[in-house]
């Protein structure tokens, strides 16, 4: 079984980018897909991966949205409270701590958010019991009551307070993964990794991030505009069915000792994605991909895996060098 991989992004003034090991798992369940479907039609699941990786975005923008809607909820809450026959003093007096977060005032104020909110047509207006249930969970949250607690008010504060109910909160409410599965299968493939992305995103707000200031991107783009991750992307996942025959025949030649038929599918994957970047990832060091392919392997196949992948992929390194198969430029050279 998958064991939970915690994945990191890199911070830019402009993005939130992820880092290229998210990018090899989504072209790793990509590949697995490929070969134990039977499907012939590569252009067809090429489209799929970068349509899955396009919609991660999406669950960014609808997450953020959905904790406007929290907020939102919580101030409608006030309100009736308020009106209430016997109010309490609380019910005057509310504690407006959470409804004016900074943060959430920010991204509800912002352009750009608001346009791809219509764009992608997000709409809470069905969702009351889902919202209501969220919100008394997060009144119970200790990081939230610590906060409303609290007397003091900053920017930093109320931006913990996001990235703790990201980090904390978000993976345990199944309800809202739920929601999200009816919504597309993309989205819960990409819900761990969406929260992640929204810590980064909460970490980086600040009094810069105005109203007219677009949201982060998530991927990263070269001095000519040439999305560097998508080709990434698809250069992995195409050139990796394209040689499969080839590379089968690498494999089975470095693996005497093993019955090839006998190793394990995803071991198989790891490796023949590890021989394309090394052959024509120019800019990927070398290291970087044996390291990476290791990590994977750790994570995604059998226990013994990580000693096999790293075993069969020195010899590979060791060869392709000497023919001089590995050709490696800017980037790629460092060791």
């Amino acid at each position: 079984m998958q064991r939970r991989l915690r994945l990191s992004v890199h911070l830019h003034t402009h993005t939130i980018m992820l880092y290229r090991r998210h990018l090899r798992i989504k072209v790793l369940q990509a590949l697995y897909a490929w070969y134990t479907s039977g499907s012939d039609d590569l252009n067809k699941a090429e489209k799929q991966l970068l349509d899955s990786i396009d919609l991660l975005y999406k669950l960014f923008v609808y997450q953020i949205s959905f904790l406007v809607e929290v907020k939102r909820f919580a101030e409608k809450r006030m309100l009736e409270n308020k009106e209430k026959f016997y109010p309490t003093e609380e019910d005057l007096n509310p504690n407006l701590k959470f409804v004016e977060n900074r943060v959430v005032a920010l991204v509800e104020e912002n352009s750009d958010f608001l346009r791809k909110e219509e764009l992608f047509k997000i709409n809470w207006a069905d969702e009351t019991d889902l919202i209501r249930l969220f919100y008394k969970k997060l009144r119970k949250f200790g990081p939230y009551m610590k906060y409303m607690d609290h007397p003091g008010r900053s920017l930093d504060e109320d931006k913990k307070l996001f990235i703790q109910i990201a980090d904390q909160l978000f993976p345990g409410f199944d309800l809202l993964r739920s929601f999200y599965e009816e919504k597309s299968i993309y989205f819960v493939d990409g819900y761990d990794l969406v929260n992640i992305l929204l810590i980064k995103f909460f970490e980086i707000t600040g009094k810069n991030f105005t109203a007219s200031r677009p949201l982060p991107g998530i991927y990263k783009h070269d001095r000519d505009g040439v999305n560097e991750d998508r080709e990434f992307v698809r250069k992995l996942f195409r050139k990796t069915i394209l040689q499969d025959e080839e590379n089968t025949k690498i494999l089975a030649s470095k693996t005497s000792t093993w019955d090839y038929d006998r190793i394990p599918l995803m071991d198989i994957i790891l490796l023949k994605m590890a021989i394309v970047e090394l052959k024509e990832m120019e800019t990927v060091p070398v290291k970087v991909t044996l390291n990476e392919y290791i990590e994977l392997s750790k994570y995604f196949s059998a226990a013994k895996s990580k000693t096999f992948v790293n075993g069969v992929l020195d010899r590979l390194i060791k060869e392709f060098n000497e023919d001089g198969k590995i050709h490696k430029t800017g980037r790629g050279l460092i060791n």
